[in-house]
């Protein structure tokens, strides 16, 4: 079993935070062929985008589902809470961050260079933003993590895009509240995960990629 991917990639990320979480031994390995284009790792998986995992031979596609199979597989220690109402909330956030915040963030991203900034859009996208944060604090259980005492799938979820959206949106877009600065439900969730032994390690590794990613982008512009 290899991971294919790279951890500049958020949704690398949660994958690699959900094995850790799992106490399942996954290293990332270089895609075949050097990159993700490459006619091998295009055998393994023709969409092109990370992360992969190869399961002898095979290669399965997108994180949420690699999350499933590492759940199936590894169910010793699960990744998900045993009561069925906190594992929908836990997919739940996993769900929100795909469908709401990634999108929302890609706003910001296409507006970082000022001397060409729509500030229409970034309006917009402030409001939206703000929205979605509002979706987790509702939907999220009592915490410390999204639902209970132990990270699970939304965790792993949310953590990289909150982190980018530290580096891509809060510390370039100062009219845009941070919510986990403050005293709110996310402000006592990103506590706990920056604390936790598992996720720490992995959200500052996603941090360094993304401030090596933002440099180069400056350096472009």
């Amino acid at each position: 079993m290899k991971l294919y991917g790279a951890i500049a990639s958020p949704y690398v990320a949660r994958v690699v935070m959900y094995a850790k979480i799992k106490g399942v031994d996954l290293p990332l390995s270089e895609a075949p062929g050097g990159n993700i284009k490459s006619p091998e790792y295009l055998k393994l998986n023709p969409i092109g985008k990370m992360p992969t995992l190869e399961v002898g031979g095979y290669g399965i596609a997108e994180s949420a589902v690699i999350c499933d199979y590492l759940e199936d597989t590894h169910p010793e220690k699960p990744g998900l809470p045993k009561d069925p109402v906190d594992r929908a909330k836990s997919r739940l956030v996993a769900r929100l961050v795909d469908i709401y915040l990634g999108p929302a963030i890609g706003v910001f991203f296409r507006q970082l260079n000022p001397a060409t900034r729509d500030h229409k859009a970034v309006d917009t996208a402030a409001t939206d933003i703000a929205k979605v944060f509002g979706y987790f604090e509702h939907f999220m259980g009592p915490g410390p993590y999204a639902v209970a005492g132990q990270p699970t799938l939304g965790d792993c979820a949310l953590a990289p895009y909150m982190q980018l959206a530290k580096k891509v949106v809060f510390a370039n877009f100062p009219d845009v509240t941070d919510p986990t600065a403050g005293t709110g439900r996310l402000a006592h969730w990103w506590k706990a995960v920056i604390g936790n032994p598992d996720l720490k390690p992995v959200i500052d590794q996603y941090g360094t990629a993304v401030d090596g990613f933002m440099k180069a982008m400056a350096a472009r512009r």
